[in-house]
């Protein structure tokens, strides 16, 4: 195994409370990947990427994310169910119970930092239990040149300790593992996971209460890339709608696939250095740059492999959320650097599992805020245990879970940022069509891109009649015409072949709509009220 000496300069975490010397500090990725096998703690697949299990784990655990309550956030967080509040002596115990595990282990520091705009800029420090940990935040955050390194000086810690167990009696967790961000101290604490997504979240959580804040900057839950001509398109989505498929444009330089922040200048930035993509039923086909970018340096997460190392990417024994991270450079056509100007279009991505929704449809103002607001998807029969028929699922802004401040902020954000560039917002459907989950089936992707690519090209026409049906039960506009689209498959009714069905099914989702968006109706004016369906069955 090659030591630290040989690859990194060496590094002190005495203001950390780590007092011992066995730090690795900067490893390449190849010496991550090389340790990580040495180690028995992954193995090297047939793509040449390495392959980890994450252990119990394998998403998020969005009941054990937490955020410190103090003077900072008292009066500013959204506290409830997605933002729960912790302790502030509690955490500080926590703490010291986790840097006194980790100061018996041999750890892996990097120093990176987050916001491709120099001017939003943050600096982090990670330190991780794990090399493959330590991998990710190599491949997800931006990277530091070694220039940028001599005078590094880090504004937040990211402290990644996934065999520390909590004790939720004595500590205030709910469970054995937990994710908590601390304002004042500028900590992201993670112990008892070693889902990697933890350690990219907690960043972006803090962007999302710091940029909106202190900024006046945007924080989106989104991919983005940018055209020959110099357009910005953002693509809104949950996990699983096709957010970073769809960005990822042979035909477009991809600015980036998860995390961006939009500024009053009109100017989009990526918060990360990589990607970190799903890859339940990846082929070469379908996502040629995503399948191309699985190579040396990429880590793929708990797939499932045969002995000679190849992957299964339709093997969900695990999980359906299997996933790969790379950085960013592993994809060919890229903006160098991941900013972009001159937003033109905007795309609202669900993955609509009772098929009623349009495959595209233009939204006004009004209905760009309220979709915004509600972040509509739905889950299908399968992915969660008790999920028998498909549910409607709402988050809102299009990452609720990651948003610290009452969606309304945001939201009144994004509309003053699309009346001022005049931007066009689309819905997209990448859900089902002929029928819900079970009976229809899901959305070609190559259709699908065929409608993004028309709506880029501006050629899906004016708004007006000639050019677009509006839907009768959510009031949107879907055009009638696609260039590489059979009309049929522009119309959800048409292929559905029976209406009364069909009706029965978009007025229950409608009523969905209505219901979720209760909540947030002292927050919303009547023009973001009257952005929902306007009719819906008693």
């Amino acid at each position: 195994m090659a030591t630290n000496d040989q690859l990194t300069k060496t590094i002190s975490l005495t203001k950390n409370g780590i007092n011992h010397t066995n730090i690795h500090y900067q490893l390449t990725s190849e010496a991550l990947h090389q340790i990580t096998i040495e180690k028995k703690m992954g193995k090297e697949s047939s793509f040449g990427a390495l392959a980890v299990n994450t252990g119990e784990f394998t998403g998020r655990s969005p009941m054990d994310r937490f955020i410190v309550k103090d003077e900072i956030t008292e009066d500013k967080i959204w506290w409830g169910d997605i933002n729960i509040p912790f302790d502030s002596e509690k955490f500080d115990a926590l703490h010291d119970k986790v840097i006194d595990y980790l100061n018996d282990k041999e750890l892996y520091v990097r120093d990176a930092y987050a916001c491709a705009e120099t001017d939003y800029r943050l600096n982090i420090r990670v330190i991780n239990e794990y090399p493959w940990s330590n991998m990710f935040a190599y491949n997800m955050f931006l990277r530091p040149t070694n220039v940028e390194l001599e005078h590094f000086e880090a504004e937040w810690t990211v402290i990644n300790a996934p065999g520390f167990m909590a004790d939720s009696t004595v500590d205030g967790t709910r469970q054995h593992n937990f994710a908590i961000l601390n304002f004042s101290r500028k900590i992201a604490l993670i112990g008892g996971t070693g889902y990697t997504g933890e350690i990219k979240k907690g960043i972006f959580s803090a962007l999302n209460f710091i940029l909106p804040v202190d900024k006046n900057t945007l924080p989106m839950h989104c991919s983005a890339n940018v055209g020959e001509k110099g357009d910005t398109a953002i693509f809104f989505g949950l996990s699983g709608t096709g957010k970073t498929t769809l960005s990822t444009d042979p035909n477009r330089k991809l600015i980036g696939d998860d995390e961006h922040g939009w500024t009053s200048k009109n100017t989009v930035f990526n918060f990360e250095g990589g990607c970190y993509a799903k890859v339940i039923n990846l082929s070469k086909e379908n996502e040629p740059e995503i399948y191309g970018a699985i190579k040396k340096g990429a880590i793929l997460e708990n797939v499932i492999m045969n002995d000679k190392g190849d992957v299964d990417f339709e093997d969900t024994s695990i999980t359906q959320n299997t996933r790969v991270s790379y950085p960013i450079y592993h994809i060919d056509n890229i903006q160098q650097p991941s900013i972009g100007k001159n937003v033109k279009n905007v795309f609202f991505l669900t993955a609509d599992a009772f098929g009623v929704l349009p495959p595209i449809s233009k939204l006004t103002p009004s209905q760009a805020a309220y979709h915004f607001i509600s972040g509509y998807t739905a889950k299908v029969a399968g992915t969660e245990a008790g999920v028998v028929e498909p549910q409607p699922s709402f988050s809102a802004c299009f990452g609720a879970p990651f948003m610290p401040l009452h969606p309304a902020n945001y939201a009144e954000m994004l509309s003053k940022k699309m009346i001022e560039s005049g931007v066009d917002v689309w819905l997209v459907n990448t859900g089902w069509t002929g029928g819900p989950y079970g009976i229809g089936t899901r959305m070609k992707l190559k259709y699908t891109r065929a409608m993004i690519s028309a709506a880029l090209n501006g050629d899906l026409g004016l708004y007006n009649y000639d050019n677009y049906h509006i839907h009768s039960v959510f009031g949107v506009a879907q055009p009638r015409e696609c260039p590489g689209v059979p009309s049929e498959v522009l119309s959800p009714r048409a292929t559905w072949n029976d209406d009364d069905a069909y009706y029965k099914t978009a007025f229950k989702l409608s009523n969905a709509f209505r219901e979720n968006f209760k909540k947030f109706e002292a927050y919303a004016n009547e023009e973001i009220r009257r952005g929902g369906p306007q009719r819906y069955a008693f």
